[in-house]
């Protein structure tokens, strides 16, 4: 949705309607520790399903209105939003945004919310992490290493593919070190989504990586500047580092899903392979729940049946 389309759904929307939405957004910043990119999100759903309820009903939608939603209104607004650009996974999301805020709503108002809360979200297939080979991970980190002809840059560029790799990082946490962070310490006090805190270890080859760049980095390491740079000094961005993985794995052949998140993917999946507990990557990982993790022994049970396919005697 635009900003302008965006801005006429909340034209649309009653002042009570508006003020609780409101009111229910600054509970999951305040209360809930929801992260800002979510509370935008969930802006955006919530407004665009009150605007439809508005034009649908064709009055105003008080929170006495809102309270009446019927099972009708919301198979009517799920066949509006339903299209090309709005697919079964994105349906499911928005859907849970409004569930979320009637649940906060109707306990507020006291009024049963069985018509939103029952309606379901059509079926998606979720999708598995796609990590890289050990061998693959590797080679990405050597190509970037030779992609600048900056030294620095280079460097930075393998110290932050090291962290996410090494580390766990998300793109995210790992460009919001600052110079304060380094040099980096055997264990990282990570502040990951929703500001929840984590501690994770680092391994000797991540802080050599990260103490190279440092030494070669032209800008002045201050104790509240990005430790990672851009060219001209500013914070480096998260595209600037899928930009350099884009252009390591067409030279590697590797897929597109060969991304920066993909080596946070491959760092759970390697420590899955080697033996780790499924409880302790959760906490390296800051997954709030551990069916996130599990996604990752999907990840290797689909491996193991490949190899079982292809070597067992009876499976030609």
């Amino acid at each position: 949705m635009s900003r302008a389309e965006h801005a006429n759904d909340i034209r649309l929307i009653s002042p009570a309607a508006r003020d609780a939405l409101q009111t229910w957004l600054n509970h999951q910043r305040s209360l809930k520790g929801a992260a800002e990119n979510t509370i935008t999100a969930y802006q955006g759903d919530v407004a665009d399903f009150l605007a439809f309820i508005t034009a649908f009903k064709a009055e105003s939608q008080g929170l006495a209105a809102l309270a009446q939603i019927t099972i009708t209104d919301m198979r009517a607004w799920m066949a509006r939003t339903r299209g090309p650009d709005v697919g079964p996974r994105s349906m499911a999301r928005k859907l849970s945004a409004v569930k979320a805020f009637y649940r906060w709503l109707a306990s507020r108002e006291g009024f049963e919310p069985t018509a939103v809360l029952s309606t379901r979200a059509p079926k998606y297939q979720k999708k598995l992490p796609r990590p890289l080979a050990v061998d693959a991970a590797k080679a990405l980190i050597d190509c970037v290493e030779i992609q600048s002809d900056r030294p620095w840059v280079s460097a930075r560029d393998v110290a932050v593919l090291t962290l996410l790799w090494g580390c766990g990082l998300r793109i995210s946490e790992a460009l919001a070190l600052t110079g304060r962070d380094a040099p980096l310490p055997e264990s990282l006090r990570i502040f990951g989504k929703g500001g929840k805190e984590r501690m994770v270890p680092v391994l000797p080859a991540a802080r050599e990586a990260v103490e190279n760049y440092s030494r070669l980095c032209p800008y002045p390491k201050t104790p509240d500047a990005p430790l990672f740079r851009a060219i001209r000094g500013g914070p480096l961005s998260a595209r600037s580092i899928a930009k350099v993985m884009a252009d390591a794995r067409m030279q590697l052949g590797l897929p597109a899903t060969a991304t920066p998140h993909a080596m946070r993917h491959s760092f759970a999946t390697h420590l899955l392979d080697a033996g780790g507990d499924l409880r302790a990557i959760q906490e390296l990982l800051g997954h709030a729940s551990l069916s996130t993790t599990q996604a990752y022994t999907a990840v290797d049970t689909a491996r193991l049946m490949e190899v079982y396919n292809r070597a067992h005697p009876k499976a030609g």
